[in-house]
């Protein structure tokens, strides 16, 4: 069973929640990512214990996750462990699609799984502090390299929501385009079918001598 979640959100916002699958389950997520764009995921997987009824940490299960471009093109498919982090930087503008399912087959008689999924994107995905330390940045330096990479990410957006508008005004063309043409194509039907009962009737009266 697929289940997709529309996560219909900025670029820069963080989306952080957790959700119950079973084994053999996959779950989906779209995130709309302007190009150019690194996307990082954290996640922690946990098994359902019916004795105690609750879920704990099962180091055994992996998860594998699957990343598809607005174009349908898989940019990421990798089986990581229980618990870790994916990143994937985006090429094309849109919808991405992000899968998540486990790699058991029931080993564990379809018992529920909770994962805990903290999705970042943009200027959030970075890690400052390493970047300070592998860059030897004091504390102004890394704040004006947080400010400009906040910057740059404000142009991807601006851009991206001059793309989507684009995209929408060339459906809205081809829609009234469309529309139009069906239109004409509506009145050029009515007016070949009342010339034929108009051929039909004088015909008719004629034969009949009425006229």
């Amino acid at each position: 069973m697929r289940a997709v979640f529309a996560l219909l959100s900025l670029a820069t916002v963080v989306n952080s929640l957790y959700f119950h699958i079973a084994e053999t389950e996959k779950k989906c997520f779209i995130e709309e990512i302007p190009d150019e764009t690194m996307v990082t995921g954290n996640y922690k997987v946990q098994l359902y214990d019916p004795n105690t009824k609750g879920y704990g940490d099962y180091p055994n299960i992996g998860m594998h996750v699957e990343v598809k471009d607005p174009e349908d093109k898989v940019i990421l498919s990798k089986l990581y462990t229980a618990e870790g982090r994916f990143t994937f930087t985006s090429n094309t503008p849109g919808e991405h699609v992000i899968c998540i399912y486990s790699n058991s087959t029931a080993w564990f008689n379809g018992a529920q799984l909770r994962v805990h999924l903290d999705i970042q994107a943009g200027d959030h995905a970075q890690d400052y502090a390493q970047i300070a330390q592998k860059d030897k940045l004091n504390e102004l330096q890394l704040r004006i390299r947080q400010l400009l990479d906040q910057v740059d990410q404000i142009t991807k957006e601006q851009n991206y929501q001059r793309y989507r508008e684009e995209r929408f005004r060339q459906t809205s063309e081809s829609t009234n385009s469309r529309v139009f043409y069906w239109s004409i194509a509506q009145i050029v039907v009515l007016a070949i079918t009342g010339a034929w009962q108009m051929r039909h009737l004088r015909g008719f009266f004629e034969a009949k001598k009425l006229v």
